[in-house]
């Protein structure tokens, strides 16, 4: 590396969270069944699904409880998840596994490189990005996972007439996700500006406490050209 490359700013931190026994024996046991290692090289998703069907993407998918709520409402699609802390891998791992669930699978690795290394060009009928760590402090926005290199790299990965979806309860962030996909010239908003939450998107047990409060989420979704 020369010496005046710098290392990718990273968009997560990978916190010590405790690991509870089930999460770390479904990530020791069912890894090898419904997870995918990491490795430079693109996966053929019939392969990897044992079917040919539409394959949507989600990064960072905390706890697991929507994706899988998602891939079991929908199993006319494969689903293909990324997160890099192992308390959701384990979580998800074990949803997978008591809902037979047979479209779902997972890569804990850091997002950018799975994309870089391992998606191939317009492979993806859509991408979810659910409630992405919105790095409140202005000195942190850098670490924001939406910005618009990361976008370009998302976008190139998606089919022609599939969608980008993003969804946050943080306002000043929302209305960054939004500039930000507007200006990818490959992308076109599917709405006037923010979206209604599509009927896929179930609402989970901490944006329904937020929106007795009053708090509001916001969804954008765009479509690959």
């Amino acid at each position: 590396m020369p010496a005046t490359a710098h290392p990718p700013i990273r968009s997560f931190v990978l916190r010590q969270g405790r690991v509870s026994n089930a999460q770390r024996r479904a990530v020791d046991t069912l890894s090898s069944v419904y997870g995918i290692a990491y490795a430079p090289g693109v996966l053929d998703f019939a392969q990897v699904f044992g079917r040919r069907a539409p394959t949507i993407l989600e990064i960072g998918f905390g706890m697991g409880e929507t994706t899988a709520q998602i891939a079991q409402a929908h199993p006319e699609n494969n689903y293909l998840g990324i997160e890099v802390h192992t308390p959701g891998v384990g979580s998800l791992l074990k949803l997978i596994a008591e809902s037979a669930l047979s479209n779902l699978r997972l890569i804990q690795h850091d997002a950018v490189e799975v994309l870089e290394h391992m998606i191939a060009p317009a492979s993806l009928a859509g991408a979810h990005i659910f409630f992405p760590d919105p790095w409140p402090k202005k000195r942190h926005h850098k670490r924001r996972l939406i910005q618009p290199a990361f976008v370009a790299l998302l976008a190139s990965r998606l089919a022609p007439g599939a969608y980008l979806h993003a969804a946050t309860d943080w306002q000043e962030y929302a209305e960054q996700i939004l500039a930000v996909f507007a200006a990818e010239p490959t992308l076109v908003n599917t709405a006037p500006g923010f979206a209604p939450c599509p009927d896929y998107r179930p609402q989970t047990k901490f944006e329904s406490r937020g929106l007795k409060l009053g708090h509001g989420v916001w969804d954008i979704v765009f479509r690959k050209i």
